[in-house]
């Protein structure tokens, strides 16, 4: 597979993330941030020489970690994108919606499954061959087992923390539904991914009904 057209990009993130690596907002925040981060780039490297994604999920993952390395260079409830839209409209996005708190961190949940679902489901049908109906929902699946796991995690290290490094880290900003709205934004966002994957393929594939016909019956 030809890497040149994702090179590029990877070396936009790599300038990206260093620039922000530079006087984030809190350090203790954002070495916990990126300490996923850094375990997500060493599986993907150890995992090389037997499976490799595509430029396409590559490009999908490289998004979803610089929204991510955004959020943790300001931490995640102060991302300062209100005063971003209001120096190009002259408004702000809050008050556009009617919004009470900062929501990048419900943007960053949404593009988790909206933009990892397809590297997810990528891994399903060349590793372990699914087909059909089954390489639709086991990425959804994944999705929001995965997002469940990591607020589990957020709420161990919290606790573990605790004060305002595990108050900024679990990021609620005084919502008692946060985790709740957070798995449910990841799911959303992974349907709508996977919606539109099997809309895609339904147009360019004449198999695919039959395909998925055989793997509910199988």
């Amino acid at each position: 597979m030809n890497r040149r057209p994702i090179l590029p990009a990877i070396a936009a993130y790599a300038v990206l993330w260093a620039a922000l690596a530079i006087h984030p907002a809190d350090r203790s925040a954002w070495v916990l941030e990126n300490a996923l981060v850094l375990a997500l780039c060493m599986a993907l490297v150890l995992a090389r020489r037997w499976f490799r994604f595509s430029n396409a999920s590559l490009l999908l993952i490289l998004l979803f970690l610089a929204l991510h390395t955004l959020g943790s260079h300001y931490t995640y409830s102060e991302v300062p994108y209100d005063r971003w839209w209001e120096a190009l409209t002259g408004h702000t996005l809050n008050s556009l919606f009617g919004w009470e708190r900062n929501h990048y961190d419900r943007l960053v949940h949404f593009s988790y499954g909206l933009l990892l679902a397809y590297p997810i489901r990528e891994f399903f049908l060349r590793v372990v061959e699914v087909r059909g109906f089954w390489a639709y929902f086991l990425p959804l699946d994944v999705t929001l087992s995965t997002s469940a796991l990591y607020e589990l995690i957020e709420w161990g290290a919290a606790a573990m923390f605790g004060g305002e490094l595990g108050m900024q880290y679990l990021g609620t900003q005084g919502d008692v539904w946060d985790a709740h709205k957070d798995m449910a934004l990841a799911a959303l966002g992974a349907l709508i991914a996977m919606l539109a994957t099997a809309g895609l393929t339904r147009a360019t594939r004449r198999d695919f009904a039959r395909e998925w016909i055989g793997s509910m019956k199988s």
